[in-house]
């Protein structure tokens, strides 16, 4: 009988503590744009899904805590994770020497650059074959830079769009020679709407960003979980399949 209630009593306190170490992870409220596929956009039930999203959850169940994702315009999603309202932000951020005198990043865990799409018929085969062509890009981004710094910052021949997906479909119709664009998008795009239609061009003077998951400046214990969930993805080969997923090869 004595033995029957030592067991008993043991369960009961093993379940004990199951059940108070499940309810101590922590939720984190995650900032994110989702207006930017593949990296994070929503889907016909409004539910925001893409590369970071899973990344994030991924890294979340190694590290121990929760996510909740919340739509955040990107003009305030800084300032949203400053001031508190978010504790994380994931949402395609290049990490910049700016940005880390205000917030706390993450290691990399995307490496990204510009991209050139052209038609498959196109002689184009370098970025200096764009002089004197028109080139669609997205409003305000780096292939927009990359495209001033060749044509001029008031050349006619930019044509300017909301989006990289809006930008190649003016591609595709001929309304552009080139479009210059994050890698991940353009070759996002090509996969689901171009194959066999349009190619890509690597150009060596674009140089490499980083993508990094973002907190408030000094949260070393977030940035500690986010860090050793991130490395555990990529050692299990986790990450390797979500970014296959995504992007291919």
């Amino acid at each position: 009988m004595r033995k029957s209630f030592t067991f008993l009593a043991t369960a009961l306190l093993a379940g004990l503590m199951f059940n108070t170490s499940a309810q101590a992870a922590k939720t984190y409220q995650v900032g994110t744009d989702a207006a930017y596929a593949p990296f994070e956009s929503q889907n016909e039930k409004k539910e925001i899904v893409g590369f970071d999203i899973e990344v994030l959850k991924a890294i979340a169940a190694k590290g121990g805590f929760q996510v909740k994702f919340i739509n955040t315009p990107w003009e305030g999603i800084f300032a949203s994770l400053n001031n508190g309202d978010r504790d994380i932000v994931i949402s395609a951020v290049t990490i910049t020497p700016e940005r880390k005198q205000t917030m706390d990043f993450s290691e990399p865990y995307f490496e990204a650059k510009q991209l050139i799409a052209v038609n498959n018929s196109s002689k184009i085969n370098k970025l200096a074959d764009l002089k004197g062509k028109k080139i669609g890009v997205q409003t305000g981004t780096t292939g927009d830079e990359a495209a001033q710094k060749l044509l001029g910052k008031t050349s006619p021949n930019i044509k300017r769009f909301e989006s990289t997906p809006l930008a190649i479909q003016e591609l595709q119709s001929g309304g552009v020679d080139a479009v210059i664009a994050d890698n991940g998008v353009v070759v996002n795009f090509i996969a689901n709407n171009g194959k066999g239609k349009l190619r890509t061009i690597d150009d060596a003077s674009f140089a490499k960003e980083y993508y990094g998951i973002a907190v408030k400046k000094g949260n070393k214990a977030l940035l500690e979980q986010i860090n050793k969930g991130l490395a555990a993805i990529k050692a299990d080969g986790t990450y390797d399949k979500i970014y296959k997923q995504y992007f291919g090869k």
